[in-house]
């Protein structure tokens, strides 16, 4: 992998999502292969409680149908494409969300690459917080220490920390004082911002034990941009453009 120590690491944001399916084995191993050493992707529960890669509570943006992917089996979920077929047209008709047991098997076997595994609050929402929190941690127990845990849910993080000992990441929902004073109660290993949450300006972020990853980055100048504010990630689904802005970048300095 082409080393950019002068710019923050990109961590693909549900894999190579802007040339792929989202949260699809396709798109995370175009990252990986495109050299990117970080990935990140959600996880939901099917209707049997199986972890499954998967944002949206419902399949209607990824795969044009009403249902939830909450009343689906995983052998009903597992036969049904996911390719986006609104952005894609009919490019990736048979492309089939993984299970997250898929998932962290292809994670294991790539050489240096860390995972951020996103629990998603509609599956608690739905089954609750003990159960979700317990298949997820059971199916990644194989690769743990390549990955870390992530959500928006704080209390969830707090569980899943005593119950695995893993890494985790709070994700914020906004960039406030309340907002603050959890994350320093927390201190978790990473924080994550939306680029739009932060305030303009070029402001520090806030310091703390954590690594911060700033996601939604599509470009050069903003990824630098939040590197001057203390940032050492950048999450984005434009992960070619962004390694080509990159590699344009060493070649002039």
């Amino acid at each position: 992998m082409t080393q950019y120590p002068d710019l923050p690491a990109i961590v693909a944001h549900r894999g190579n999502a802007a040339e792929f399916p989202e949260n699809t084995l396709q798109a995370l191993e175009s990252a990986v292969e495109l050299g990117v050493k970080h990935v990140e992707f959600d996880v939901q529960l099917t209707s049997d409680k199986v972890p499954v890669l998967f944002h949206d509570a419902d399949l209607n943006r990824v795969a044009d149908r009403p249902e939830s992917v909450h009343e689906l089996t995983w052998a009903q979920l597992g036969e049904t494409p996911v390719g986006e077929p609104k952005r894609f047209g009919q490019r990736y008709a048979f492309t089939y969300p993984p299970s997250l047991a898929q998932a962290v098997n292809a994670v294991a076997g790539w050489d240096g690459v860390t995972a951020f595994v996103e629990v998603k609050r509609s599956s608690m929402r739905k089954f609750g917080r003990e159960t979700v929190l317990r298949r997820i941690s059971d199916v990644v127990k194989p690769a743990l220490q390549r990955c870390v845990l992530i959500s928006f849910d704080l209390p969830s993080l707090k569980i899943l920390r005593a119950m695995t000992g893993a890494r985790i990441g709070l994700v914020l929902s906004a960039y406030d004082d309340a907002a603050r004073a959890e994350a320093a109660a927390l201190a978790p290993e990473f924080l994550f911002a939306n680029l739009e949450r932060l305030p303009q300006g070029r402001e520090p972020l806030w310091p703390g034990p954590w690594e911060w990853a700033i996601y939604e980055v599509r470009d050069l100048a903003t990824a630098r941009d939040c590197q001057a504010r203390g940032a050492r990630f950048v999450e984005t689904m434009t992960v070619r453009g962004l390694l080509r802005a990159y590699e344009e970048h060493r070649r002039r300095w």
